[in-house]
């Protein structure tokens, strides 16, 4: 055993390839272990300061405006280590990712929701809440919707007696809302206790009380907001 120890001793081990060992007392491979280390460290803090907060919003929601039939896209910039459970509401009702509503998260800071098949019920307040094991934050904004000015029925041709009532009626949808107006033969009506319009959310009506032979005639239903006009026509005779 002693002679086999003795010879092993003695054994001759291979110096390294060239260009693989390294002098630790060199300047440069000093100063490269340096800035390893303190990368290190940094890494190490951030990733430690992250781990003991909350989330953060670094970046707040900002409303937005989405166009009937077109998409929106509400997004902010987070800060939440381990990755947070993210949950979005419309006026305090939860969203489901699906065809609708689309969950996205683009980068691990930023969380977004787009709204697809913008219209009108779209219109509210959205709120994102971020959450992880260290507590929760939230933030919101608003969905502005804008639709263009439309008759979605316009009034029906009436045949009426002599010194009855007659009421034109059509229903209209728009946002901003749109300017309404009603006109017989071309010509602005006169408004009077007799014959008389009123303007609703989603519909407007025409009245005209004691209808006359000279009511009889082509009326005309005109709206117009920023982002368009409609116009629909009817026929009133007087028998």
């Amino acid at each position: 055993m002693r002679g086999d120890t003795s010879r092993m001793s003695k054994a001759k081990v291979a110096p390294p390839p060239p260009g693989c060992t390294l002098d630790i007392n060199d300047p440069q491979v000093q100063e490269a272990a340096i800035r390893i280390q303190a990368s290190y460290r940094g890494h190490r803090s951030r990733k430690e300061l992250r781990e003991k907060g909350p989330p953060k919003v670094l970046q707040e929601l900002k409303d937005v405006v989405l166009l009937e039939g077109s998409a929106a896209k509400l997004e902010c910039r987070v800060s939440a280590f381990p990755d947070p459970f993210i949950v979005w509401s419309k006026d305090g009702k939860e969203l489901k990712d699906g065809p609708k509503y689309r969950y996205v998260f683009e980068d691990p800071d930023f969380v977004a929701l787009v709204v697809r098949d913008g219209v009108l019920a779209d219109l509210g307040k959205y709120t994102v809440t971020i959450k992880n094991p260290f507590g929760q934050t939230s933030d919101s904004a608003c969905i502005k919707v804008e639709v263009p000015a439309k008759i979605t029925k316009g009034p029906d041709n009436m045949k009426v007696k002599k010194g009855s009532t007659v009421v034109l009626k059509a229903e209209i949808s728009g946002e901003p809302a749109p300017d309404v107006g009603w006109l017989k033969d071309g010509e602005d009506i006169d408004e009077d206790d007799r014959v008389f319009y009123d303007i609703g959310d989603t519909n407007t009506t025409l009245t005209i009380k004691n209808a006359q032979p000279s009511d009889a005639g082509k009326y005309e239903v005109f709206l117009e907001n920023n982002l368009g006009v409609d116009q629909s026509f009817a026929r009133v005779d007087i028998l």
